[in-house]
């Protein structure tokens, strides 16, 4: 069963970065000594209070009244036809400098759920801006698909989309981790600001792999160009749960990443086939700083799609029941979107055929499947998506309940 959980941005503004640092490290704590997820805060009535209430009499018995049928609540998707939930399931790129036609057209023609803006741009905020709004422009925010889902990677240092005029110079998460957790905030508040100025609705950042001390300049995906915030997942999850907390505070939701870590490979994923893991499990201190993301409130979880050998063998992290559904879902109790990393060129899965990446993503139980370096393989992945609801009535409820979870999350930004 899936868990409720309240917006991300009222359990960061409730309560402050002084008590989130608190938190956090009673979190590393618990973590160390192996100890289960913390309980969620709840309320709960008073001792005086449920007292007060006993010793009231009533002046008079009230009549019963008849106990109301109660009204089934539609499913946010039920308005769209099959072939728009499956296009609410993928995130296209678009070059952030010469748009691709066939981006807009995914967006147009395949009703796809979000763009992501990639490659390099030192355009400034209000060309970003007038770029975001010829996509944005496509779709009827108040439709039974809400708003377009605009995503880029603005974490700092080698990775920063966007520069130029009203955007600031992001140092690396290296660099951030020698600030103090309320700076970090503090700072990713404006960049979030500037980000929130031209339409970008979601970051995918920060990043939570763990890289382990003296070992980054083996680490190609992250430790390399100094991506991580910390080589413990006590440090690391600080950092990285401040700097959500700021993009946020901007009314920007963030995507952390990348699920269940990249901090111990030997080869990026996007230019190397064969990319495997075989330390990390359940346990490994990686696994530990996204559980203290998640249970900071996280929107998004970004997945991975290096192969994790003591968690599946057989499969890419994020073509993975045991890893999407069984760990980060069940174990962790993530109940909101999943999504992946790039699945449109990565090397590391060009032997499965574009449309049977986003079908496996799905039934693995992500929400979200990036297309960024090839928004031309949209529709042959809506398609797929399609073909394998239509046969499968098991994936076809996936489908909604992935659905769900992408229109709640663009629910907030109406």
């Amino acid at each position: 069963m899936q868990r409720t959980s309240p917006d991300p941005r009222t359990r960061r503004t409730a309560r402050g970065a002084a008590a989130a640092t608190a938190s956090l490290a009673l979190l590393g704590l618990l973590a160390a000594c192996g100890a289960g997820e913390p309980a969620r805060d709840a309320t709960t009535p008073s001792a005086t209070s449920a007292g007060a209430a006993s010793d009231t009499t009533p002046s008079a018995t009230p009549t019963p009244s008849p106990t109301p049928t109660p009204t089934p609540t539609p499913t946010r998707g039920a308005d769209l036809t099959l072939a728009e939930k499956a296009g609410q399931l993928v995130m296209v790129g678009v070059d952030a400098n010469a748009p691709q036609d066939a981006a807009y057209a995914a967006v147009r023609d395949q009703h796809v759920g979000g763009i992501f803006v990639a490659g390099r741009s030192s355009a400034g905020v209000d060309a970003v801006a007038d770029l975001v709004s010829s996509f944005t422009d496509l779709v009827d925010p108040t439709g039974p698909g809400g708003p377009l889902l605009v995503a880029t990677d603005q974490e700092g240092g080698a990775v920063q989309v966007l520069k130029g005029p009203g955007f600031s110079t992001i140092p690396s998460a290296v660099t951030q981790s020698g600030w103090p957790v309320e700076t970090i905030q503090a700072r990713a508040t404006g960049w979030g600001a500037e980000l929130a100025a031209a339409g970008i609705t979601l970051n995918l950042a920060p990043v939570m792999d763990v890289v382990p001390a003296g070992t980054a300049g083996s680490n190609p995906p992250v430790g390399v160009f100094g991506r991580q915030y910390g080589d413990d997942a006590h440090r690391v999850a600080i950092n990285a749960n401040a700097f959500s907390a700021g993009m946020e505070a901007s009314g920007v939701d963030v995507a952390i990443k990348h699920f269940p870590g990249l901090g111990l490979v030997d080869a990026n994923t996007d230019t190397t086939a064969h990319v495997v893991d075989d330390q990390t499990d359940a346990s490994s201190p990686s696994v530990e700083a996204f559980r203290a993301g998640i249970d900071d409130g996280a929107a998004v979880v970004m997945m991975a799609t290096a192969v994790y050998t003591r968690l599946d063998p057989d499969n890419p992290a994020a073509f993975s029941h045991d890893v999407v559904t069984g760990l980060l879902r069940d174990e962790l109790g993530f109940d909101r979107v999943c999504m992946t990393d790039d699945v449109s060129a990565a090397v590391q899965v060009a032997d499965v055929d574009p449309g049977q990446r986003a079908v496996r993503t799905i039934a693995a139980g992500c929400d979200l499947v990036l297309a960024s370096a090839k928004p031309e393989m949209a529709a042959t992945m809506v398609d797929a998506i399609v073909a394998r609801a239509e046969e499968d009535p098991e994936f076809a409820a996936q489908v909604d309940a992935s659905v769900e979870r992408v229109l709640a999350m663009k629910q907030r930004l109406r």
